[in-house]
């Protein structure tokens, strides 16, 4: 390796916060311009951080304090027999605690779907995992779990815009009110506890 070649486990970020879609699209992938023109046609305000594949929590813990807002965990989860999906949003400092979940919504043991279903149904791989790959879900397979504190105690929420080389901030009542009734998306409202460490 050169010394002008980068580190490869190295994380880049472009501390520049701007507003809306990147100006050159160049080297960037369709799914993620179709993610900006949906916002865009929306009208959904956004504000874009551009970095190098988030790795880390700590990595996350940087774009997060870039973007003013709390680290939001999205994970995309199965039940045993592989035959109902979910995506549940929680705020970055609370557990996924599977008993909890199943509980609530009355379904059987959660873990976390193979990488093949993510794609299939939401058109993004693992480290990119992101509400607004519902826009991908035509069929409706995934139905979205949203922890209460999300919807209640936070004004923005933060995502990939399908892929993990960009975050974005959105208000989560745009989120809420527009983006998810535009994709035919309803959601149910979880209430994981705060564990202690």
């Amino acid at each position: 390796m050169s010394a002008a070649e980068p580190l490869q486990d190295t994380f880049y970020l472009d501390p520049v916060l701007y507003t809306g879609r990147p100006v050159n699209t160049d080297g960037r992938l369709l799914k993620e311009i179709r993610t900006y023109d949906l916002l865009d046609q929306l009208n959904i305000t956004y504000q874009r951080l551009d970095h190098s594949p988030t790795a880390t929590i700590e990595d996350c813990h940087d774009v997060d304090k870039l973007l003013d807002i709390e680290i939001c965990k999205n994970l995309f989860l199965c039940n045993a027999q592989k035959t109902d999906f979910y995506l549940l949003m929680i705020p970055g400092s609370k557990k996924f605690k599977t008993a909890v979940i199943t509980k609530q919504i009355g379904c059987s043991r959660l873990s976390f779907a193979a990488p093949e279903y993510m794609k299939e149904f939401l058109d993004i791989t693992p480290g990119s995992v992101s509400v607004l790959g519902l826009m991908n879900d035509k069929n409706k397979r995934v139905r979205l779990l949203i922890d209460k504190d999300v919807v209640e105690n936070h004004e923005y929420i933060g995502c990939h815009p399908c892929i993990n080389t960009s975050s974005i901030r959105v208000k989560t009542r745009d989120l809420l009110e527009r983006f998810l009734p535009y994709v035919e998306h309803d959601y149910t409202l979880v209430d994981l506890p705060y564990l202690e460490p």
